[in-house]
C-alpha cells in the first residue's frame, strides 16, 4: 500500500533524520530501491521525474507497477510515490493516475504565480490525501530539460508557500542536480537556517543529494532537513557496475546476455548505493 509522505517526514523531523527519495527509472531500479528499503525497515519515497514517467509509459503504468511489486515482494514499509519536479499539469495527471505524493516546482514563476497555483494543489491534495511539496528559488543544474543556477531561497517567499499549507519545502540553498563541480562553494547553511526560522516545522527538502559532503548532510539534517533527494549516484553507480560486466566479457559467456544477467550487477549496486544513503540519512530501522 502507497502512504502519504506527509507521517513519515514528521516523523523524521521530530527523530532527526532524514528519509531518502531514490528516483526510479524502470523495473530494476524500483524493486532494487523497495528490496533495499524492506531490508533495513527504512522508509522510502520513490521519485518520478516527467520525463521518467514518460520513459515508462506514463504515470499510471508507473502507479500501477509499484503497487503491484509492493504488493508481490511484500514489502511492509511505508512507500510513497512522488511526482519530482512536476509542472501544475504533470501534478494533475499524476493525482489522477494514483501517485501518493507529488512535487509541484514553481520556483522559475514570480512568487504570485508559484503561491496561486500551489494554493490550488494543496485544496486538491488535502481532500484526496496526498502529500505535496513546493519550492523556492531553484536548484543548480539541469533536470529534465529544467535548468536551475541554483539561486538561494527567499525566506520569506518560503513562508508565503509554507502558510498555505503544503507537507514538505524544497528551499534551493545552493545545491545543484547532477555532479557537483569542482569549485562548489557549498550548501549555504545561513539560508537554510533563515528558512527554517520563517517556516517552523515545515520538513525541509534537500535536492541533489549526490556528492553533498556527509559532514554537510549531517548539518543540514540538523537544521530541518527531513528529505534528501538521490538520483545521479544511483545512475553512476548503475552504470560503472554495467559497464565492468561488459567489459570483462561476462555478457559473452554462456546466457550472459539475457537482460536478467545483463541488469543484475546494476541492480545490485543501486541497492549498495541506497544502503549507504540511508545509513547515512538514519532512517535505518525506522519504518
Amino acid at each position: 500500500m502507497l502512504v502519504s509522505a506527509k507521517e513519515m517526514l514528521e516523523k523524521a523531523r521530530d527523530g532527526h533524520y532524514a528519509v531518502g527519495q531514490f528516483n526510479i527509472n524502470n523495473l530494476e531500479w524500483t524493486k532494487s530501491i523497495l528490496l533495499t528499503s524492506e531490508e533495513l525497515k527504512s522508509p522510502v519515497i520513490l521519485g518520478v521525474s516527467e520525463g521518467a514517467g514518460k520513459y515508462m509509459t506514463g504515470f499510471k503504468t508507473v502507479a500501477a507497477m509499484v503497487r503491484a511489486m509492493v504488493e508481490e515482494l511484500g514489502i511492509t514499509v511505508p512507500v510513497a510515490l512522488h511526482l519530482d519536479h512536476g509542472s501544475y499539469e504533470g501534478c494533475l495527471k499524476c493525482i489522477e493516475a494514483g501517485f501518493s505524493s507529488i512535487m509541484f516546482d514553481g520556483s522559475h514563476y514570480p512568487i504570485a504565480e508559484n503561491v496561486e497555483k500551489t494554493r490550488e494543489l494543496v485544496a486538491i491534495c488535502k481532500e484526496k490525501g496526498l502529500s505535496l511539496e513546493a519550492e523556492v528559488g531553484s536548484i543548480g543544474g539541469e533536470e529534465d530539460g529544467v535548468v536551475g543556477a541554483g539561486e538561494c531561497a527567499d525566506p520569506d517567499e518560503c513562508k508565503a508557500i509554507a502558510d498555505l499549507g503544503v507537507d514538505m519545502l524544497a528551499a534551493g540553498i545552493g545545491n545543484i542536480h547532477g555532479k557537483y563541480p569542482a569549485n562548489w562553494a557549498g550548501l549555504s547553511f545561513e539560508t537554510l537556517a533563515a528558512v527554517k526560522e520563517k517556516v517552523g516545522g515545515m520538513p525541509l527538502v534537500l535536492h541533489g543529494g549526490t556528492g553533498i559532503p556527509e559532514e554537510m548532510i549531517k548539518k543540514a539534517i540538523d537544521l530541518g532537513v527531513a528529505k534528501i533527494n538521490v538520483n545521479t549516484e544511483c545512475q553512476l553507480s548503475f552504470a560503472a557496475a554495467t559497464r565492468a560486466y561488459i567489459e570483462a566479457g561476462k555478457d559473452l559467456e554462456g546466457k550472459g546476455f539475457d537482460p536478467r544477467k545483463l541488469l543484475a550487477p546494476g541492480a545490485a549496486a543501486i541497492q549498495e548505493t541506497v544502503k549507504e544513503k540511508m545509513e547515512l540519512f538514519g532512517s535505518v530501522g525506522k519504518a
